[in-house]
């Protein structure tokens, strides 16, 4: 995910449906990918960017992820969290 000025200037290719050929679910609420944001400001913008674009957030099914950041679900029901942490490993 790009944020901030990098992401307003951003020129990608662009996806577009194919209606030949059906998507499907997610298996569990509980694949999801993390995305993780240390900062805090870059976090909340994360945030708002995925709430201006349509985006709300969902309770997540791992309530640790609804204590340490916002899980956001697209309409196939896959799930992206936007953790307000560092990934120390």
């Amino acid at each position: 995910m790009t944020t901030g000025r990098a992401a307003r200037e951003h020129r990608g290719p662009t996806c577009r449906q194919v209606h030949s050929h059906r998507v499907g679910r997610a298996p569990t609420k509980d694949n999801l990918l993390a995305i993780y944001l240390p900062q805090r400001l870059a976090w909340q913008a994360a945030v708002n960017a995925m709430i201006e674009t349509g985006f709300q957030p969902v309770p997540s099914y791992n309530p640790y992820w609804d204590v340490h950041g916002k899980t956001f679900e697209d309409p196939d029901g896959y799930r992206v969290v936007l953790a307000q942490m560092s990934w120390d490993r």
